[in-house]
């Protein structure tokens, strides 16, 4: 079915939400089913929740733009066009949005009056890749992944020669970025874990693709890095998001049934559950009253299902 022509189940509990483990049950809420809110992107990505406005804010990187859906209404606008061809955003514990831009090659803040200003866009003189993903911890710092998907070709950005390796950096808010992690494989998606005392990232150009996880130490610097899920030999996570209890919610997709949607892990890398969406989904995050609908940016649309769980709160 083509995902134009998609309608939600009409059966409770709804089928796509599969439990592959047990331990999953607790998580499924079985009068909540899938919802398509919006359609019509070419690559949405870097879906975040505002509770404060009633609204989500997400990126349709290829159409320059990001997008916004109204909670009360239903209705979908134009947040911002051009966008700098922004991926992945957050809020930081402001409230403002931080923005991960293929085309200035930088990660910008929205400032409480509307301005846009850029946080960083060099290393050591030279111009950062194209910012992918962020995080941003309790104290403030800013953690991003800096991989060269945006200046591969014209389609997500501009095409260039990249400056930098693929390193994952820690922004402090004295204005100073850092190298946390660098020898990754096109560094994708991150996390925290609820304590922070683990950072999760996205390999995603290894053979085969993986999550890996590693130690924070002394609040600065990783260590201890290790595989934590291996995506098999089709498996594409890429974009996540961790619940209150640990567990990882991570966009998946690779244009078959049951690799398309999310999948969820436990703390310990086991996976347990999975929504199937009829689009690849490429990143998502936790929203609505009470942190409890994710919400799925997935290719050409952006879907929604409650959950019996919350996402970590981050401000």
């Amino acid at each position: 079915m083509n995902p134009p022509d998609w309608q939600p189940s009409p059966r409770c509990p709804d089928p796509a939400v599969i439990a592959v483990h047990e331990s999953f049950n607790r998580y499924r809420l079985p009068l909540a089913k899938i919802e398509r809110l919006a359609t019509g992107c070419r690559w949405a990505e870097g879906p975040v929740w505002f509770g404060d406005a009633r609204c989500l804010v997400w990126s349709d990187i290829p159409n320059d733009r990001m997008l916004r859906w109204d909670e009360e209404s239903g209705a979908v606008s134009v947040f911002r066009k051009p966008s700098g061809y922004a991926n992945g955003n957050t809020r930081d514990r402001q409230g403002r949005l931080l923005s991960c831009e293929h085309g200035g090659r930088r990660v910008s803040r929205t400032e409480a009056d509307g301005r846009v200003v850029t946080l960083v866009d060099s290393f050591e003189n030279r111009k950062l890749n194209s910012p992918n993903d962020i995080v941003c911890k309790s104290d403030g710092s800013v953690w991003f992944t800096d991989p060269t998907f945006g200046i591969l070709g014209w389609y997500e950005g501009a095409k260039a020669e990249p400056e930098l390796p693929m390193n994952v950096y820690r922004w402090d808010p004295s204005g100073k970025a850092s190298v946390v992690a660098e020898g990754i494989n096109q560094p994708n998606g991150l996390a925290f874990s609820p304590d922070e005392k683990i950072l999760y990232i996205v390999q995603s150009r290894s053979a085969p693709r993986e999550i890996l996880a590693f130690d924070l130490i002394n609040e600065k610097k990783l260590g201890n890095p290790r595989v934590l899920i291996s995506a098999g030999p089709k498996g594409t996570p890429d974009g996540f998001r961790v619940d209150v209890d640990g567990n990882l919610w991570c966009g998946w997709g690779m244009g078959e049934a049951g690799l398309d949607g999310v999948h969820v892990f436990n703390p310990a890398g086991k996976l347990i559950g999975r929504i199937d969406l009829p689009e690849r989904c490429a990143n998502l995050c936790f929203g609505g009253v009470h942190r409890n609908r994710l919400f799925m940016a997935a290719s050409t649309s952006v879907y929604a299902l409650y959950v019996d769980t919350q996402g970590v709160a981050y401000f």
